[in-house]
């Protein structure tokens, strides 16, 4: 019988590609007759208030009621200043429009092409890390006969059809529609707000359909393994409605600059010309409205209820190698949960079980495995 290998650390350089290749997600404005518009971002300012929690005493009206002492506040506003002034990224409906439309693309890697590199470091030796490598690939041909892989599908395929995806444009819409079409006749339709967020039961006829082409490109079966996934969304009011892209991290911003929004396309040349009838433009298009691909990446994997305290936290994770979760900023998975120590035991892990289902979502996801990472 022979001792199965074991791996103390893992290969120095060890790195898997993403699976799911996904592109930006485009805005529209879609108007009754079905024509459609992109939806632009517009910088522009605005005068708010100041609304920082931090009490003064004078803050309060007096309760002696004297006079001087309420005039004594009021000036005091005025000094710590009430008026919020800012340059600020809005998005916003056409005025006509009917509903929004954002649509992306997606297309699958067959599993076994996920590992990208596996090569030794200066104290590995070859033999190990071909080792190794081979362990990676027994693991993935098992994956790719599990059912694990076909849950795993199903979960994906349900933050597809449930507009996840969407975040917030999500939790004020009043309907939604999720369309996902493909070159192979595949066209499957589905109502967004009446598929669950919060556990991965009872999944429908639609969630099943796009759950094997999932499944089917995943594990190498398709000639065309692409998805075109298309939400359209109503909020129940029409008019200008406020709509949320990604926004984008920017350090050490300007002063007075609030929100810089995320899109695609080049801004709009600023002009300003103090000429005859004193014209110039208040705002100016930054270019058309776009949530970002890693946005999207993280809604569709937001799947792992397979870590230990998940019956304590009930909190459904995005699948990350330790388990790191933004909202509530922890690590849920460290020490032997970790994707890291999973790594290490892939000719021990059953695909089946839920630390397979991990691992096989892990590899979908990619990234850096590399033994000075653990």
């Amino acid at each position: 019988m022979t001792t199965p290998i074991t791996f103390p650390k893992l290969p120095g350089v060890l790195a898997f590609q993403r699976g799911l290749l996904i592109s930006d997600a485009a805005f529209y404005n879609q108007f009754a007759d079905g024509k459609q518009t992109p939806l632009q971002v517009v910088r522009h300012g605005i005068r708010g208030t100041q609304n920082i929690n931090k009490p003064s005493k004078t803050d309060a009206k007096d309760p002696s009621g004297d006079a001087d002492a309420n005039t004594s506040t009021t000036n005091n506003a005025k000094r710590q200043g009430v008026s919020n002034v800012q340059i600020t990224d809005t998005a916003k409906l056409d005025h006509h429009a009917s509903h929004l439309v954002v649509t992306f693309q997606l297309r699958l890697l067959d599993l076994a092409d996920t590992l990208f590199s596996c090569a030794p470091a200066k104290d590995d030796t070859d033999k190990s890390t071909q080792s190794y490598r081979e362990i990676v690939c027994q693991f993935v041909k098992k994956a790719k006969e599990s059912v694990g892989i076909e849950e795993v599908a199903r979960r994906f395929a349900r933050n597809i059809l449930n507009g996840r995806w969407l975040w917030r444009n999500r939790t004020i819409a009043k309907a939604i529609t999720v369309h996902v079409t493909a070159d192979q006749g595949v066209s499957i339709q589905a109502d967004a707000l009446a598929i669950p967020l919060h556990h991965f039961d009872n999944y429908t006829a639609e969630e099943l359909a796009v759950a094997d082409f999932l499944a089917k490109g995943l594990k190498g079966n398709l000639s065309k393994p692409a998805l075109q996934v298309t939400a359209t969304i109503a909020f129940g009011i029409q008019g200008a409605v406020e709509v949320f892209p990604s926004q984008n991290y920017v350090e050490n911003k300007p002063k007075g600059f609030a929100r810089p929004l995320y899109t695609l396309g080049d801004a709009e040349t600023w002009r300003m010309a103090f000429g005859e009838g004193m014209t110039f433009k208040s705002t100016r298009i930054m270019g058309q409205a776009a949530l970002r691909d890693q946005k999207i990446s993280n809604a569709l994997r937001t799947i792992d209820t397979w870590y230990p305290d998940f019956k304590e936290h009930k909190r459904i994770l995005p699948v990350e190698p330790n388990g790191a979760s933004l909202d509530a900023q922890a690590f849920f998975r460290s020490g032997k949960s970790s994707a890291f120590q999973y790594a290490k035991q892939l000719n021990k892990l059953d695909p089946n079980s839920p630390e397979g289902m991990f691992m096989i979502a892990s590899l979908i996801r990619g990234g850096v495995f590399s033994g000075g990472n653990e």
